[in-house]
């Protein structure tokens, strides 16, 4: 599957807010957006007025890449929303928030998107009793996730697991036992409870043009 390699601060600071694809590193002082607030370039400090659909550009490639999706696959996600009964954002940004390697992330498996991808690839979760190495997978209501149980003891794991206070915690949604490494999802999250900084009706509107 194809996937950014470039360097992920880039993105940070070209969309001028913290996207948190560095995991821990992002909440020290070495991230790049608090030493370099500015735009990658060479003409970083010229901010011409940004037009209305330079707006809608830039939330949409700000939301894309806080998932770590391509063009085309983020795209997907609006046709579906779009056919579905409801705010067409917020469908958006549950569809987004049920991909697996999201959840895992948020029950604090991974230190980012990245790492929690990363884990599903190599068969290191389980969903309801199943391996299932598809990062994209559609979590439900009532699911079951958990760590394999040898994968357990893994660095990487046990690192995410005890950061994951600083990143603001498990979600409500969402019930984790970091002992054991299990996790539910509990219920689909409301707009509130998905709580990310995001104008998703920009997003909207830029694709229903």
């Amino acid at each position: 599957m194809a996937r950014y390699i470039g360097p992920e601060c880039k993105l940070c600071r070209r969309e001028g807010s913290k996207l948190f694809l560095k995991g821990n590193k992002c909440l020290t002082d070495k991230c790049a957006l608090e030493r370099r607030s500015y735009p990658p370039g060479q003409h970083k400090e010229r901010r011409a007025k940004i037009s209305d659909y330079g707006k809608q550009l830039r939330e949409k490639q700000k939301l894309r890449r806080i998932y770590g999706l391509l063009e085309k696959q983020f795209r997907n996600y609006y046709e579906v929303a779009s056919r579905k009964q409801g705010v067409t954002g917020e469908i958006m940004l549950q569809l987004l928030e049920r991909r697996l390697d999201n959840v895992a992330f948020r029950m604090g498996y991974g230190v980012n998107r990245i790492a929690s991808r990363h884990l599903i690839n190599h068969g290191h979760l389980i969903v309801n009793g199943r391996k299932t190495d598809i990062p994209s997978y559609q979590v439900r209501v009532g699911d079951r996730i958990e760590v394999r149980e040898k994968s357990k003891k893994l660095k990487c794991i046990r690192e995410a697991v005890d950061s994951i206070a600083r990143r603001g915690g498990v979600p409500v949604w969402l019930e984790v036992d970091h002992e054991t490494l299990t996790g539910t999802f509990k219920q689909i999250p409301n707009r509130e409870e998905i709580g990310m900084p995001i104008q998703e009706q920009l997003v909207v509107e830029l694709y229903s043009k």
